[in-house]
């Protein structure tokens, strides 16, 4: 039984922070519309990520937020005014945690794992955004694919992502693959769920949606699946870590 402590990286958006927070900024603009605004919104703004890296053209989370928001504006035929799409801008960058993220943090930290921010998101951004929901202070890090260029799934952000974590570690084969053994991602997104294991690390799938299906991959599931980020402190057991 292996019981040495794992590197967990935590997605930030959707998974610990929720991305429908917003909904209190949008409802009084547009009212009874505001889910399907919110989910357009945000199918697009991972659309414009994918997009992005595979034309080779990157620019920021951020940007890629606001591209989306103006095409749902523009799709929906919402009469938003320019100061209106920037406080929704804004309430984008505070949003809440989901009310089981702050506990099971203090669990898993407690428990000696390592625990980084892993995100699409910009790391100025994502410290302030986690320091905002009052759960930065459970990070031993962060790591963002602004410092590569490129957006998740692509390989090269997990990748990164051990590269930035292997710390301890002497830059050797063996060690490269004794750190993948130890490396978990945790998302709520099936996407980046399926791009970390096929870089060889563990994945711990938040289904915090019944009716939310996982991409029917052949040959990719979830090592974990879990209803709440308040079960993974106990799954993370020593037998799920060999």
């Amino acid at each position: 039984m292996n019981n040495k402590p794992l590197t967990l990286g935590f997605d930030v958006y959707g998974t610990l922070i929720d991305t429908q927070g917003v909904s209190a900024a949008l409802h009084p603009m547009i009212g009874a519309d505001a889910a399907k605004f919110l989910s357009l919104w945000r199918e697009k703004q991972l659309e414009y990520t994918y997009r992005r890296s595979l034309m080779d053209c990157y620019e920021n989370f951020a940007t890629c937020t606001r591209d989306a928001l103006i095409y749902t504006v523009k799709f929906m035929n919402c009469d938003l005014t320019p100061a209106q799409i920037q406080h929704l801008l804004a309430a984008y960058a505070t949003l809440p945690a989901f009310q089981d993220v702050e506990s099971s943090l203090i669990l898993i930290r407690a428990r000696g794992h390592k625990m980084v921010a892993f995100s699409n998101g910009g790391g100025a951004q994502v410290e302030a955004l986690l320091h905002h929901a009052g759960i930065g202070e459970y990070f031993h890090g962060i790591v963002s694919v602004d410092e590569i260029g490129i957006f998740k799934p692509s390989p090269k952000t997990y990748q990164h992502f051990l590269a930035a974590t292997r710390d301890n570690y002497a830059d050797n084969d063996a060690s490269k693959e004794a750190h993948k053994e130890q490396a978990w991602l945790i998302s709520s997104n099936s996407f980046d769920i399926i791009g970390a294991l096929a870089c060889g690390m563990k994945a711990a799938w938040i289904q915090r949606c019944k009716t939310v299906v996982f991409d029917p991959w052949e040959g990719y599931s979830p090592t974990l699946t879990l209803n709440s980020i308040a079960q993974l402190p106990e799954a993370l057991t020593p037998s799920q870590s060999r």
